[in-house]
């Protein structure tokens, strides 16, 4: 088991983790291989060929401009998003790539970025295929990557562009796979999830390193937030959805006095949290993944109930919130998967739901019963869940199936403190129904927008939808 925390919580960009940050990652990765390899010189054209989901929606998810920025020499993590469009502009006039920021080669992209929208490989739905070429077309290099969700980039054999482990994993003080046997590990150690989870994060980094990286990320979360209350307009694609976070966020300040009437008025700010961060997400903004781009206004809205509704909330709070939502998350990656190309969107906002809900159980006093109870209600009423964005874009239903998604969260954790834990269906038998029903499911549901809800309400060819 892959037992870290950051694996699940990522810096990134949007509009998604495995159609935006895994492809960029990808082609850095690549990029970067034909430099240590002393490739990088004789280079004279870089040929991208993107399979499955990734071909059939990778115009409105910003999967050609990942790749390209890839190849510039951009992470995920640190690229400037207002850069991106500008960059982007150039290369396309210029018809010219500056791989890593040291060699520039042509670039004709009819032909040298193709997104095959009915052509799949066989490892996962998100493939990419890249090849390097010298100036007699003689191929220097070849690279088959897959993106498997949350920014995750594999290829058959192993995670790719991830710095070694310093243990491995029999040497965690104490390992789980499953649901079953983190229990067991609290029960025994009488232990808390999180406190599992951060005794298992040393082996990577000391504790105070562990705690202020996620206090950074629920920086990134709170400045994701707040970016996404003060923005209005249309969010780009073609489809000229309208922002809503700051217009609701101006309705709840400038009638505070509702609140007293109406007790409900809570739910509407955590409807405003999750809507900001996905807005955001879909304008192409900075977010966490958490555990996917997708998904990502589930856990930070959540988050923001606990800190600014509950009194005593504080930093160990947040950070005993995110090793929750951690060890929830890499169950659902350990023994199912959070790829809505894989699973449809159960996988995504499902998988979200379950972690926000087990953290904020824990964090409200919760013990590990209640915990993997909570987790256990936000997925099992999110099953078969599917993926269908309208126009090949991470906007309708997205956005709102992220609000959806926290205010289930909440009252999944409110419904298990209100019980003892013991409960018919464990976590671990949602998590396996999950994985099931996706597989069950028809293809055309996942991440494919040629079903449901994408062909239903509106006709927008996804192979015209700019991001």
């Amino acid at each position: 088991m892959a037992a870290n925390v950051f694996d699940l919580f990522k810096i990134g960009i949007g509009p998604s983790s495995s159609h935006t940050v895994g492809p960029m990652r990808a082609a850095l990765f690549f990029a970067s291989e034909l430099e240590r390899e002393g490739l990088l010189s004789q280079c004279q054209r870089i040929k991208s060929e993107l399979f499955g989901s990734l071909g059939a929606t990778g115009k409105g998810h910003g999967s050609d401009l990942a790749v390209l920025m890839g190849f510039c020499g951009e992470a995920p993590d640190t690229v400037d998003p207002d850069c991106i469009q500008p960059k982007l502009t150039e290369i396309r006039e210029s018809k010219k790539l500056n791989i890593l920021g040291q060699h520039i080669v042509n670039f004709t992209e009819s032909t040298d970025l193709i997104l095959h929208k009915r052509k799949s490989l066989s490892f996962h739905p998100n493939g990419m295929r890249f090849e390097a070429f010298d100036d007699e077309g003689n191929l220097l290099s070849q690279s088959v990557y897959f993106s498997v969700g949350g920014g995750f980039v594999v290829n058959e054999n192993a995670i790719v562009g991830e710095d070694p482990l310093k243990e491995a994993e029999e040497d965690l003080p104490y390992p789980f796979k499953t649901g079953k046997e983190l229990l067991a590990i609290c029960a025994e150690q009488q232990m808390s999830i999180s406190d599992v989870m951060l005794e298992n994060e040393a082996v990577y980094r000391p504790e105070q390193e562990t705690r202020a990286g996620l206090l950074e990320i629920w920086q990134v979360m709170k400045d994701c937030v707040k970016r996404g209350t003060t923005q209005e307009g249309i969010l780009p694609g073609g489809m000229k959805v309208k922002r809503r976070a700051a217009k609701m966020r101006e309705a709840l300040i400038e009638r505070p006095e509702k609140s007293m009437q109406d007790p409900l008025t809570v739910l509407d700010w955590v409807n405003l949290y999750a809507l900001a961060v996905n807005e955001e997400n879909a304008a192409g903004g900075r977010v966490v993944t958490a555990p996917t781009n997708g998904a990502a206004g589930i856990v930070p809205a959540v988050l923001h109930y606990y800190k600014r509704f509950v009194s005593d909330a504080n930093d160990d709070g947040v950070v005993r919130f995110l090793l929750t939502a951690g060890a929830i998350g890499l169950l659902f990656k350990e023994n199912a998967s959070i790829s809505g190309a894989e699973v449809g969107c159960q996988g995504e906002v499902g998988s979200a739901c379950a972690m926000a809900a087990g953290a904020l159980c824990e964090v409200l006093g919760g013990n590990p019963m209640q915990v993997e109870n909570a987790a256990e209600i936000g997925i099992e009423h999110n099953l078969g869940l599917t993926c269908d964005p309208v126009g090949g874009l991470v906007q309708v239903p997205c956005i709102e199936r992220n609000a959806m998604g926290a205010i289930k969260a909440v009252n999944a954790a409110r419904i298990s403190l209100r019980g003892d834990g013991k409960h018919f269906v464990s976590l671990d038998e949602a998590i396996k129904t999950m994985k099931d029903t996706g597989k069950d499911m028809k293809e055309k549901y996942k991440e494919t927008s040629r079903g449901g809800l994408a062909i239903n309400v509106i006709e927008v060819p996804v192979n015209i939808v700019e991001c």
